[in-house]
């Protein structure tokens, strides 16, 4: 199996950072352009709100797969290069995903079946720990949904680092079916400081 997608959870779109870039009166670059057509690129905005775990999930999907995309809450997959306004934003913040919601759920079933057509190896760089990503993606691609064995036990801001880490040095992390997994593990120990090359 040749072909590889990686599949990066989203960034929460409700949450202290959701509301400075939604703010209609904020100043900043980002938010203002939000509010103009064409928008600005869903994985810049969801790099904003969710920061090092998103900058790094997008970064490493760049760097080491030739296809990417983003799990929305009420659209299915999104490539990271779509571009979105803050309309869209507002659309993303009304639907929970851990609720079971059907206008997330259905989204996701009717773009995760066009996975299993290609017959492509999945990555998700999101979590497994509960099921609101990893069980709807299970139940359709099986052992072709694997994710970095390095995820287990540690934190969205490790993960973030882990990830940057990786394309800083050119290494593709070991890959590991979700199916059989240990989705709780015990926290690794803390990465050493990075020190770039003179």
């Amino acid at each position: 199996m040749s072909e590889r997608v990686f599949l990066l959870s989203p960034a929460r779109c409700d949450g202290e950072r959701a509301k400075l870039i939604l703010n209609p009166k904020a100043e900043f670059p980002l938010a203002k352009a939000l509010r103009e057509p064409p928008g600005v690129e869903l994985g810049e905005v969801f790099s904003f709100l969710s920061g090092l775990y998103f900058r790094g999930k997008l970064a490493y999907a760049r760097a080491f797969g030739a296809e990417r995309l983003v799990i929305t809450t009420e659209r299915g997959l999104v490539s990271p290069e779509t571009r979105v306004t803050r309309n869209d934003l507002c659309s993303f913040a009304e639907v929970d995903i851990g609720s079971g919601d059907e206008r997330y759920l259905a989204p996701l079933r009717r773009d995760v079946t066009e996975l299993v057509r290609r017959e492509c190896e999945v990555v998700l760089l999101g979590s497994i720990a509960t099921g609101k990503y990893a069980d709807t993606l299970v139940a359709a691609l099986g052992e072709r949904l694997v994710f970095p064995r390095e995820f287990v036990g540690r934190g969205d801001m490790s993960r973030g680092g882990l990830l940057l880490r990786q394309v800083r040095e050119g290494r593709e992390l070991d890959y590991i079916p979700v199916v059989g997994a240990v989705r709780h593990g015990a926290r690794p120990p803390k990465l050493a400081p990075f020190r770039a090359e003179r």
